[in-house]
């Protein structure tokens, strides 16, 4: 009889299949870069469940990324592992990995800095930025303009 994985070792599994999913808006990082995912772990009944966090309550994509969860778990053996959506605290950009960071950037998106540096421009990384509005091309997002090579590019918004 081949023993079951140690919860441990099922929780690690679990993220490196979450890595897997992309988020729809922003393929090229994941929700676990983008710090969509909580956490990992058992409940207090023993129960195995990934918490999730939308960037934006009220995210259009929250449905479309939880089903890319559930169809992830169940393709890679976890069909027991609950999915729960966490709305407190709300998402922050300070929840983003360096990885996720260095990704959005190259792809043209810049990420607020709330306590780690003020807003920079991911082509020329010049400070000298404006913020043109407060939505972008999604809600979780604010529109900005660079001085300096005056491209338009938009923002994760840090709470």
């Amino acid at each position: 009889m081949v023993e079951a994985a140690r919860p441990e070792g099922r929780e690690r599994q679990i993220w490196r299949a979450l890595e897997s999913v992309a988020d729809p808006e922003i393929p090229v990082v994941n929700i676990v870069e983008l710090g969509i995912v909580r956490q990992v772990r058992a409940g207090a009944d023993g129960q195995l469940r990934v918490r999730i966090t939308p960037t934006y309550s009220g995210c259009p994509a929250t449905e479309v990324i939880a089903r890319s969860i559930r169809d992830t778990l169940d393709q890679s053996g976890f069909a027991d592992v609950m999915l729960e959506t966490v709305l407190w605290p709300p998402w922050s950009s300070e929840w983003l990995s360096e990885s996720g960071r260095h990704k959005l950037e190259a792809f043209g998106i810049a990420v607020e800095g709330g306590a780690r540096s003020p807003v920079a421009c991911p082509r020329c990384a010049a400070h000298q930025v404006e913020r043109i509005s407060e939505f972008g091309s999604t809600p979780c997002k604010a529109h900005y303009r660079c001085r300096e090579c005056l491209e338009p590019f938009d923002t994760f918004k840090c709470l």
